[in-house]
């Protein structure tokens, strides 16, 4: 067993503790079930779902138990916490869709072999089980309406303009009895979770003391920010997704390439295994030469490898170099357009390269990288002309099928920098 405590504390990642002197016993006393909970509102995890998946992996190399538990039956009301109004509600198809998804991605953070491994359960399991009735009487007499009152998430629902419904309502009390079951079926006494679900964690605890567990512990974290108080994970064409489907293994790549100076160090500590006196060099590194980027650099290929294994940061990193001169080879329209989203495109028929082909000169023209056949001419005669990063020098090259990078896309360039691409319709 290793003091996961004073791991964390270096990390900056222990938020808030219900008794951090009890937590520190029972975690000393041998291996313990620690548990943290997954909403299934998509199909995918996103990045916001990366910390509480490492609180879990770090207590699990430390020889403790993890148990990731995704919310099938909490799923179908929705957290009010930190919501300014109610979510929509999900079809019970689309919620086993979201529930499959999630579970295959949490197992692949996680060791199920050997002593400590990992166990995946849902909510739904148990929850099916009651009925309406007998949970009120089961469940339901041991929870207070005031403590419910007294939660954060419930007093600014309350106030606000949306109002509160009572299926928002209940979700504390259905997660609260989570924390109770699985203390029942798996002697689970540690609850993990971010600072926004301290009010949960803690009627959980409450419910377990009325209902007669031993006593339970919850630890939060803080919530994944950046400086400026925004929340990671978002860019301006959405969220930053797990699935590889959602988000490819290079957007995911760039997102965490490009993370600012002020918030890299943050992650580094919060969400990689890279040890303290790495990430004091890197630290270091970026007080020195912040320009090289190397700390994100690290972060990105680290993070991409965990999430997308050696395949993905391989095929991440090839893209990298696309947009630096490198080979273009094997990849999908998708890919291609994710690289070069910011890359003006025009659409020509597919006929275009049928036959002799389209003339370069005239593909260039149309690409927007020059202005006229003469310029184009100057560009290609000159050497600063490239198809799909190969430059072409003939005057009279004719563009065919052959020449596509993918299904339907060709990547031109101009000199080092200034790209276009053109999309065969």
């Amino acid at each position: 067993m290793t003091d996961i405590l004073s791991e964390l504390r270096w990390r900056n990642l222990i938020h808030q503790v219900t008794d951090e002197a009890g937590l520190a016993k029972l975690l000393s006393e041998g291996s313990q079930s620690v548990y943290a909970g997954f909403d299934p509102t998509a199909d995918s995890l996103h990045v916001g779902s990366l910390l509480p998946l490492m609180m879990l992996r770090r207590f699990q190399r430390a020889g403790h138990r993890p148990v990731a538990l995704v919310g099938g039956a909490t799923g179908m009301i929705g957290d009010p916490s930190g919501k300014s109004e109610e979510r929509n509600l999900l079809s019970a198809d689309q919620l086993e869709k979201n529930v499959a998804g999630i579970a295959s991605q949490v197992q692949s953070f996680l060791d199920s072999d050997g002593d400590n491994a990992a166990q995946l359960v849902n909510n739904f399991d148990w929850m099916k089980n009651f009925s309406y009735l007998n949970f009120l009487r089961d469940v339901g007499k041991n929870f207070p309406v005031g403590v419910m009152m007294g939660k954060e998430s419930v007093k600014s629902r309350l106030t606000s303009e949306a109002g509160l419904s009572y299926t928002e309502f209940s979700y504390m009390l259905l997660q609260a009895y989570d924390f109770v079951e699985l203390n029942k079926k798996l002697g689970c006494r540690v609850q993990l979770g971010g600072s926004d679900q301290w009010g949960n964690i803690t009627a959980g605890i409450d419910l377990g003391r009325r209902m007669g567990t031993p006593q339970l512990y919850g630890m939060t974290s803080p919530l994944l920010l950046t400086s400026d108080g925004r929340k990671m994970g978002k860019t301006e064409r959405g969220t930053i997704w797990l699935s590889a489907e959602r988000t490819s293994p290079y957007e995911f790549f760039q997102y965490w390439r490009n993370v600012d100076d002020k918030d890299v160090m943050t992650c580094l500590h919060y969400l990689t295994e890279i040890d303290r006196e790495e990430c004091e060099s890197l630290a270091q590194e970026l007080e020195n030469n912040a320009g090289a980027a190397v700390a994100q650099k690290r972060l990105a290929e680290w993070l991409t490898q965990l999430v997308h294994g050696d395949a993905g940061l391989k095929s991440a990193l090839n893209a990298s170099q696309i947009l630096f001169g490198g080979e273009i080879s094997d990849l999908s329209d998708k890919e291609l357009t994710q690289i070069f989203a910011d890359v003006p495109s025009k659409e020509l028929p597919k006929s275009s390269l049928e036959g002799e082909g389209l003339w370069v000169v005239e593909a260039f023209k149309t690409s927007g990288l020059v202005s006229s056949n003469g310029e184009a001419r100057r560009a290609v005669q000159e050497g600063s002309a490239y198809i799909n990063n190969q430059r072409q020098q003939d005057i009279d090259y004719k563009l065919t099928r052959a020449d596509l990078a993918s299904e339907s896309v060709m990547v031109l360039r101009r000199g080092k920098k200034k790209y276009a691409l053109l999309r065969f319709v």
